[in-house]
């Protein structure tokens, strides 16, 4: 067994099939990074990501555009997480229970508005067409590089646009005049306010930011991974992006680099899914071990630095 997961792991379509995973969970953890870094949690990926992914292929069917498609799951993602901040912000709900209220939305919420959008029942299988699948590109130069080639390119659109994000979303947060703002508001939101800074609308703007890229993962979903909406698909991806930006440190690299550890476990699962002698059980839990073994080492990670920084400066609280 363990010789035919050694040959199965080393291929180039397990590398491929680790990056194809990644890129939902990246977008939803930098979603995530995103509202971290203002301050605010959003919990709500999950439901976000369950319910964009419905409308993205909705939007794409009823116009014959992926394109258009995606477009829409991203509004969506938007416009769910402007509501969370109008819960959380203005009428002063606790922001984990609007968080939760969104989560069971993605849950129940999306198989009402199916039914009552289209008659159907459970998933889209039968509105799926070539024309509202996200198309895969092949890079020119790379494709043709041997073993590199078969595992960077032949890739959906959205799975590059995830890992270009990392670079635009570290420019936005460390380059720019609102990232500064972002990250000031996540610090100290009195300070913040004490020099002309408005919590509200960086809070507001960091939730929408991240709602959009929970939304891009939900089309990913839909749109290409699952070709085709069903309940339940997200699968628990959205609580995985959390952990993955809690494991990087609420970075935008660090948040990539915990985003391919899940990856390669969600692809492990699957590679070791087709061995015999192996329980289906202990394999569907492959995941949410290593995510929970993640938390641990970050746990044990921050209390030692912790630690280490009362020793060195033990007059400061820290």
């Amino acid at each position: 067994m363990w010789s035919q997961l050694l040959s199965t792991i080393l291929k180039e379509e397990f590398l491929f099939s680790v990056i194809r995973i990644t890129a939902p969970i990246l977008f939803a953890a930098l979603g995530a990074v995103i509202a971290g870094k203002a301050g605010v949690t959003n919990i709500g990926l999950e439901g976000i990501m369950m319910i964009s992914a419905l409308f993205g292929v909705l939007f794409s069917y009823w116009t014959q555009s992926w394109l258009v498609g995606v477009i829409g799951a991203m509004l969506v993602g938007v416009l769910l997480g402007l509501m969370m901040g109008f819960f959380a912000l203005k009428l002063k709900t606790d922001i984990i229970l609007a968080g939760i209220a969104v989560n069971m939305m993605g849950t129940g919420g999306t198989i009402f508005l199916l039914y009552m959008f289209t008659g159907m029942r459970g998933n889209t299988g039968a509105l799926v067409s070539p024309n509202i699948l996200i198309p895969t590109i092949n890079i020119p130069l790379v494709q043709d590089i041997p073993i590199l080639g078969s595992i960077l390119s032949g890739h959906a659109i959205l799975t590059y646009l995830a890992f270009l994000l990392v670079w635009l979303i570290w420019l936005l947060l460390y380059r720019t005049p609102l990232g500064l703002n972002i990250r000031a508001v996540g610090e100290n939101a009195n300070a913040a306010s004490s020099v002309g800074v408005s919590v509200l609308k960086i809070k507001y703007i960091a939730l929408a930011l991240s709602g959009a890229l929970a939304g891009f993962g939900g089309a990913f979903m839909s749109m290409y991974y699952s070709q085709g909406w069903n309940s339940g698909m997200v699968a628990g991806r959205g609580f995985i992006a959390l952990a993955a930006q809690a494991m990087g440190r609420g970075e935008p690299v660090g948040a990539m680099f915990s985003s391919l550890l899940f990856g390669l476990a969600q692809a492990l699962r699957t590679k070791v899914s087709g061995l015999q002698g192996v329980s289906s059980y202990l394999v569907s839990s492959i995941p949410y071990v290593v995510t929970i073994l993640g938390l641990v080492i970050y746990a044990a990670s921050t209390i030692k630095r912790v630690k280490k920084a009362r020793a060195e400066h033990p007059e400061v609280k820290v």
